[in-house]
């Protein structure tokens, strides 16, 4: 459908008011709906100006822009005169680096976070950069998830660049702005060797983890509260020695429990206790395991005596 000559000339000059324009739902100080919220925060990262304009408040700027760029949502992110896209492809751009490249000289310094290698990694990390290629530096990269991730790869230059006991540490924007406070160590227990990476920044969160992982923490100490949260009547066809069926008298005694109290549950394949762990984690609970598979991965993996069911 073609744009009146009239509109289209009224978003051509909202387009070209700014080098970085968003159309979205309210405005930069109170935008009005989740999408509109999640690019202008990337955006508040990287740039310190920019314009937005709200389609709420014009009905014709709202029907007219879905055709003027061929995009049926907002928000709708233009940079330099060139539509980019909507929030995935904004936040997409962002996570891989592209977006900060695309603004340019647009963007602001970044901060450089505080973060320690221990002299025990920066070891393990220079031997490793003896298989990389001149000039290669260490990456971190810390995903949303906050999953951390090193890497060797050539120096970037809109990346922070960080030197830490004879490193050169190289982080891109989002990663740097998760990462104050990490602390990269190089830990060897009866588990193996490698990378240990601490970060105070990551939000509690349930982990879920894996028969085999889970007896080692059993095993060693580290998790002494291990609760069912089957029905009893799945308890008299399998149980797990050494759990608690996690009844109501369960549920006060974790709530007298010291909130760093590592706790794990487990039902029949891992839903039910999810949302278990779940709860608990929302009550303050910091260290919360949920048994991947359930009680039948264990019977698979660990003890095949347990009757499967």
């Amino acid at each position: 459908m073609a744009l009146d000559p009239g509109l289209k000339q009224k978003i051509d000059q909202l387009v070209s008011s700014d080098s970085v324009v968003l159309f979205m739902k309210g405005t930069r100080s109170f935008p009005q709906c989740g999408f509109s919220a999640s690019v202008v925060n990337i955006l508040n990262t990287l740039i310190p100006k920019y314009t937005t304009v709200n389609v709420l408040s014009d009905p014709d700027i709202r029907g007219g822009m879905k055709d003027y760029s061929d995009w049926p949502t907002f928000p709708q992110l233009f940079i330099k005169g060139e539509f980019v896209g909507g929030a995935d492809i904004v936040r997409q751009m962002f996570e891989g680096g592209e977006l900060e490249k695309k603004l340019g000289d647009l963007v602001a310094p970044a901060k450089v976070p505080s973060l320690t290698v221990t002299a025990r990694a920066a070891a393990e990390l220079k031997a490793a950069l003896t298989d990389g290629s001149p000039g290669d530096v260490i990456h971190l990269t810390i995903t949303p998830s906050w999953e951390h991730q090193l890497d060797i790869g050539a120096k970037e230059a809109t990346h922070v660049t960080i030197e830490q006991n004879g490193i050169t540490l190289q982080l891109d924007r989002a990663s740097a702005a998760r990462a104050t406070g990490v602390q990269i160590d190089f830990v060897e227990d009866a588990s193996g060797a490698g990378f240990k990476i601490d970060n105070p920044n990551r939000p509690a969160a349930v982990r879920e983890i894996g028969p085999k992982e889970l007896k080692q923490l059993l095993d060693s100490g580290k998790v002494t509260h291990l609760y069912d949260v089957r029905q009893p009547r799945e308890r008299d066809i399998a149980v797990l020695p050494n759990t608690t069926l996690l009844d109501d008298a369960a549920m006060a005694a974790i709530d007298k429990l010291p909130r760093d109290t590592a706790l794990a549950f487990h039902c029949h394949h891992g839903g039910r206790s999810r949302a278990a762990a779940e709860h608990f984690l929302k009550a303050g609970f910091k260290t919360i395991y949920n048994l991947k598979g359930g009680i039948d991965a264990w019977s698979q993996e660990v003890d095949p005596s347990i009757k499967r069911y």
